[in-house]
């Protein structure tokens, strides 16, 4: 069987294809594009597509998507609020994704983000590319002694409080269940409004669900504190971007560090530098010289992109051989 596989990064398709020949039965087509209603006709007559997290599975591609023959869907990352699961469930499509891979590639990535915004990393360096040497404007803020806050304390959120330990910094949580291993750091879990209010740096580490859509509102993001420094790499629909943006304006945070948009679908993972770009709020957000956005990469490691590719490879194998396992969404697991 050949899968089809949509969103590929560069990088990615050499990983991808190898360790599809190394199973032997199946191989795998990889093409760049995403998967939406323009593009989701070239899965015609492909029993298995697999699709990253900018794919776009709404009803009517999945509709799509059955009618040329798919099957199955194997999602390549964790988080899954692309796809329309009772859409899938009422076609007959077994959906799969990636339930873990390396946490550390993410809890990394958000505290790079978050010392580049304090120590004003990028400013820096492109100062020194145009040999201008001075320090005026760089001043930073030790994080020793200070308060990290983290909504979500799960894998990535665990990772993310050790780095934050090691720093010898105090630490707030806030989630559904308590995480023992972040009690046993010194971790203290208080309600999200006292927790963004002593904060002196916010991570976010949450699914995106209806729960937690613009779990940072307008109301949230006044009750941080004027200096804070906020990092979201998690899921972009976490933060009202429009609200963060009016903060912004009034002269607020020490620094922000997004590796997620909410409207980044369609923007992210490709060149857009010689288009215009009309999306008024993300142009207004990367003027700010406190505030650095990349692209969706935190999970952009060889340890853990090679841990998605695995699971994706035997995600497919558990299909065509009729075995389920903990990665499967359609039927829907039960929430608990």
């Amino acid at each position: 069987m050949e899968i089809l596989a949509f969103g590929v990064q560069a990088d990615e398709k050499p990983l991808l294809e190898k360790a599809f020949r190394a199973e032997g039965p199946h191989e795998v087509r990889c093409l760049d594009v995403f998967l939406n209603e323009d593009t989701a006709p070239i899965a015609t007559g492909y029993e298995t597509v697999s699709t990253s997290v900018n794919c776009e599975l709404g009803n009517h591609v999945l509709q799509t998507l059955t009618a040329g023959g798919t099957q199955m869907i194997a999602q390549r990352s964790t988080g899954f609020n692309n796809i329309d699961l009772k859409v899938a469930e009422r076609l007959d499509l077994t959906v799969a994704r990636v339930s873990y891979y390396s946490p550390h590639s993410v809890a990394e990535f958000a505290w790079t983000l978050g010392m580049a915004v304090n120590r004003n990393i990028v400013r820096a360096s492109i100062r020194t590319r145009d040999f201008d040497f001075r320090l005026d404007g760089l001043m930073g803020r030790d994080m020793h002694g200070r308060t990290a806050g983290i909504l979500g304390t799960g894998k990535i959120g665990e990772a993310f409080t050790r780095i934050a330990h090691g720093f010898g910094m105090n630490l707030l949580g806030w989630d559904v269940a308590e995480n023992p291993a972040c009690m046993e750091l010194g971790m203290k879990y208080v309600p999200k409004q006292q927790l963004l209010a002593e904060s002196d740096l916010v991570s976010l580490h949450v699914p995106l669900i209806p729960e937690t859509r613009h779990l940072l509102d307008a109301a949230a993001l006044r009750t941080m504190k004027d200096d804070a420094i906020l990092v979201n790499s998690s899921r972009g629909g976490l933060v009202d971007t429009r609200a963060l943006v009016a903060e912004l304006r009034e002269g607020r945070f020490t620094g922000v560090g997004l590796d997620v948009y909410e409207a980044e679908a369609g923007l992210f993972f490709l060149d857009k530098s010689l288009e215009v770009v009309d999306d008024d709020t993300l142009a207004r957000l990367v003027t700010f010289p406190n505030v650095v956005v990349t692209s969706h990469q935190a999970y952009y490691t060889v340890d853990a992109v090679g841990q998605i590719i695995d699971t994706t490879v035997r995600n497919v194998l558990d299909y065509t051989a009729g075995r389920r396992s903990e990665n499967v969404l359609v039927p829907a697991p039960a929430i608990t």
